[in-house]
């Protein structure tokens, strides 16, 4: 493998008639995810009141949500100027990005989901359980497992031949489509894919749906009707943004599997491009709407930033 040589992305093949439309979404979505996710960081940062946990997992959330939507202005380039060529290098480095940054996220949600369940079930217990040491230590575990599952799947894609066609059928280097051109079998590699995947985003999921289960039950066993109220409205964007997470994930990569023969390519490539997107884009928002304390502090830097405008105006 040469190393000056690239890969042509695709884009969406079909959709070429509506590649501005696309680019112009994109560029909204990416916009919002960029400058949400953003102002979320700074918000936590500035506010010693939001040390909590489950604000510490959501600024590393929202940094890991600012990465992996990262390839987002490559995909815009392909629909605005047709500029498709990219690197090997770039190729893989996006690739290997693209996915850790994916099997970060499932494991703070596991670790957001966790936290939820001991503030509701063991509340007397919450400081002494999630203590800044053990707060490190998830984040440090949940980055170290995505490294070690995923440095494997690279290594072994990296090494295959490519001396057919460079044409990825794709709007970024997504592993299947990465994989089919390879002039050697692939199929190790992507059933390496298929299998760490589903091991890790079904394990988290496990544990996920076991700790909400054990919390509705909590949460039921309240006497107070606006303690549960409060308890279900804190927990309800937790779990919108799993959805937000699980569904198009698990959709996209069963899709690729088994559905390359039935389901149309260009569906198959927009749908990994959604997921892509509207997790990073859509998580800031229900934070920010939900989360009682961050929307209290966005409120207040906005009439601050609106109001020092207006005096300085006048």
């Amino acid at each position: 493998m040469e190393l000056s040589a690239t890969f042509l992305l695709m884009g969406i093949p079909g959709l070429q008639s509506s590649y501005l439309w696309l680019a112009i979404s994109l560029s909204a979505m990416y916009t919002i995810s960029l400058l949400g996710n953003s102002f979320i960081m700074a918000i936590i940062c500035m506010n010693s009141t939001l040390q909590e946990p489950m604000y510490c997992f959501l600024y590393v959330l929202a940094a890991v949500d600012i990465m992996a939507s990262s390839v987002v202005p490559k995909m815009v380039s392909i629909f605005c100027s047709g500029d498709s060529s990219i690197s090997f290098n770039a190729c893989f480095t996006q690739l290997y990005f693209f996915h850790s940054t994916t099997a970060i996220e499932t494991g703070l949600l596991l670790a957001m989901a966790f936290d939820r369940y001991v503030a509701i079930c063991k509340p007397l217990h919450y400081n002494r359980i999630l203590t800044s040491q053990v707060i490190l230590k998830m984040c440090v575990t949940t980055v170290f497992r995505a490294v070690i599952s995923m440095t494997p799947l690279i290594w072994m894609l990296s090494h295959l031949p490519f001396c057919g066609s460079t044409v990825v059928l794709h709007s970024y280097c997504e592993h299947m489509a990465v994989a089919k051109l390879a002039c050697a079998d692939p199929m190790p590699s992507s059933f390496y894919s298929l299998i760490c995947s589903s091991i890790i985003a079904g394990s988290d999921v496990a544990f996920i749906t076991a700790s909400y289960v054990l919390i509705l039950r909590a949460v039921f066993g309240l006497s107070s009707k606006n303690a549960q109220w409060k308890a279900l409205g804190t927990c309800s964007c937790h779990v919108a943004v799993m959805a937000l997470f699980y569904l198009p994930g698990v959709a996209s990569i069963y899709v690729a599997w088994l559905g390359q023969d039935t389901v149309p390519l260009h569906t198959q490539v927009l749908l990994a491009d959604l997921y892509l997107i509207i997790p990073p884009t859509l998580n800031p928002i229900i934070y920010g709407i939900r989360t009682k304390k961050i929307r209290e502090r966005i409120w207040t830097l906005l009439m601050c930033l609106f109001f020092d405008h207006s005096n300085q105006g006048s």
